[in-house]
């Protein structure tokens, strides 16, 4: 590896800090974008079941909060109390689940564009390398004393560097899009848990 770092020249340091910080984003939202951290399955059933009984306990409510997102998404929608002179109650209910909404969306997406501008960078950062490479054998051959070690420096630049972007590059695309599906799935179920919390909430608000 230390050879190849050597052969590449001082080009490569760019790539090998994009590969960390890719490696780096891929793994923290592998870790993050899990479905029981996010939606797990049930819980809003088990949540509005439990509701037709009794409200929810202090306790229950907290550990809501710190299960998943969407258990944060319930405590919202619980959490707006309804007053005789609110006649806006269900606008004010939609609008408040909305906003809860937008800002999961936004922790769901975190890192995301960044995973996508290392993707698109890296090769052009490879590429950059490249030319460097390429400069470097025109000038060894621009002089009378051109050692065939120099013109393979040259050549080993662009190569490596072209091939570290690469590597870089494509690994971080498939995961950018298969990042970008999941939370696409995500933010799907929780606009539907959404809705279906809005119209739970009405109805135990018009049982009183």
């Amino acid at each position: 590896m230390l050879s190849i770092i050597q052969a590449a020249g001082w080009p490569i340091w760019p790539l090998l800090l994009c590969s960390v910080l890719a490696l780096a984003i891929i793994i923290e939202r592998a870790v993050n974008l899990q479905a029981q951290k996010i939606a797990p399955p049930d819980l809003l059933d088990d949540v509005l079941e439990q509701l037709q009984s009794r409200p929810l306990s202090v306790n229950e409510i907290e550990n809501l909060k710190t299960q998943s997102f969407l258990g944060q998404l319930i405590v919202e929608g619980m959490a707006l109390q309804k007053h005789p002179q609110d006649l806006n109650f269900e606008r004010s209910l939609g609008f408040q689940l909305e906003s809860k909404g937008k800002e999961i969306a936004a922790q769901l997406e975190k890192h995301l564009s960044s995973l996508a501008t290392l993707a698109s960078a890296s090769p052009l950062l490879g590429l950059l390398g490249t030319v460097i490479g390429m400069i470097e054998i025109f000038a060894s051959q621009s002089t009378s004393s051109t050692q065939p070690a120099d013109l393979g420096l040259g050549i080993s630049m662009a190569l490596y560097n072209t091939a570290m972007g690469l590597v870089i590059a494509i690994p971080s695309l498939i995961a950018w899009r298969a990042f970008r599906s999941k939370v696409d799935g995500f933010v799907v179920q929780l606009e539907v848990a959404s809705e279906r919390l809005l119209l739970a909430r009405l109805q135990i608000e018009a049982s009183y």
